[in-house]
Formats: C-alpha cells, structure tokens, sequence
C-alpha cells in the first residue's frame, strides 16, 4: 500500500518536464495553431488572419494574437497611416516553431483518414456491445 508521502512525490510527464504545462497551454489550442500556421506563410494584416482562418470571430483573433504577442511568439507593426494599418508576422522565436506546426499538419494529411476509420471502427464496436 502506498502511503500518503510516497503518492505525492511521485513524478508524472508534467513534472518531469517543468515546461511542458506551460508550452501546451500556450500553443495547444486550435486558433494560436491556426495563426501561427498562416502567419508561417508571410506577414499578414488582421483582416487576411480573419479571412484566412475562417470561423474564428474577431474577439477570439483579437485575444489569440495578443497573447501571441505577450509571448513573444507574434511581433505588431503598426502604420501611422489613414485608416492605420497593422500587420503581423511571427518573431524569430514564433519561427522556431515552424518545423512542428509543418510536421503537425502533414501527419494530419497523411494520417486523419486512419483516425475517422478508427473512430467509425470504434463506434461500431461499440453498437454492437448494446
């Protein structure tokens, strides 16, 4: 039986990695991976983020690019110009991430119809169960 002391001090994936919570809580959300994808490609203005991304509304994108750029992953550039203009594009530390979000979606390309035939294997399976 374990006691209290040993179940405490044991370490999980979180612990052993001390920056792994904080790095999925910062990119593991499907619009900061949406951003960062497009932003991958070439400076953007708000209006192409929006049109480019898609269903995101203007709330979320507004949000999702100033936490980008609180953490230093998203740079802002602002035109003095009538009617202002902004762009956005990736800093160098955004661009480290480049490789992985490329990786992530061409294992998406090349998996995903595996994981709907799992999914529907699955489900399937599971009907019969009931």
């Amino acid at each position: 039986m374990y006691s209290i002391l040993t179940m405490s001090t044991k370490k999980n994936v979180l612990d052993l990695h001390p920056y792994l919570r904080q790095t999925l809580d910062l990119i593991a959300d499907k619009w900061v991976v949406a951003v960062l994808y497009v932003l991958s490609q070439n400076t953007r203005r708000y209006g192409e983020l929006q049109r480019e991304i898609g269903d995101i509304s203007q709330r979320m994108l507004t949000r999702t690019l100033r936490d980008l750029e609180r953490n230093g992953l998203v740079s802002r550039k602002v035109y003095l110009v009538v009617p202002p203009m902004v762009e956005y594009s990736l800093t160098p530390l955004g661009k480290t991430l480049n490789q992985v979000l490329k990786e992530l979606c061409d294992w998406s390309t090349e998996n995903f119809h595996d994981v709907e035939a799992a999914r529907l294997s699955h489900d399937n399976s599971e009907q019969n169960r009931s």
